[in-house]
């Protein structure tokens, strides 16, 4: 592993470490699974190349997108729209305000840098990875009774 992609795994779980309230008033902390861990990573270097800073994982995002990563296995469906809820709803229901907000969606059966590398292909999924207005991200990896795995970010400006 090259020393930039080593610097940016640190630096992802640096960011994966915050913590924020709980509805109780329990701090509640963020863990990032190495997958997850790495996948920031490598979009978070895709974003540097363009010197953009470092999207910020944030709890409510990452408790969104993994919802719906395992919600598209379980139903084994690629949608940004499943049970009559789009990604602006989920983000709405989990209690995050935002100004604006995105969702790159993928599945398949290959490395995290080629799920990445087929992103940055994408205009939209690349113009999402690289939005100057984006600050925090949510990721969710999961995978269906196959064992293909289903991909979630979202992407979020929070409201000022």
């Amino acid at each position: 592993m090259d020393l930039f992609l080593q610097r940016c795994l640190l630096a992802a779980a640096i960011l994966a470490c915050g913590t924020l309230p709980a509805a109780q008033g329990q701090p509640k902390t963020l863990r990032l699974t190495e997958d997850e861990q790495n996948l920031l990573a490598l979009i978070n270097a895709e974003r540097s190349k363009q010197d953009l800073p470092a999207l910020k994982a944030n709890l409510q995002l990452f408790e969104v997108a993994r919802a719906h990563a395992a919600n598209m296995a379980k139903q084994r469906a690629l949608d940004h729209k499943l049970d009559g809820k789009t990604p602006y709803d989920r983000i709405k229901d989990a209690g995050y305000k935002y100004a604006l907000a995105a969702e790159n969606l993928a599945r398949g059966d290959v490395s995290l840098t080629e799920i990445v590398q087929a992103w940055m292909k994408s205009k939209m999924h690349r113009e999402n990875i690289l939005d100057t207005e984006f600050k925090e991200i949510g990721i969710g990896l999961a995978k269906d009774g196959m064992g293909e795995t289903y991909y979630t970010q979202v992407f979020a400006a929070p409201q000022k």
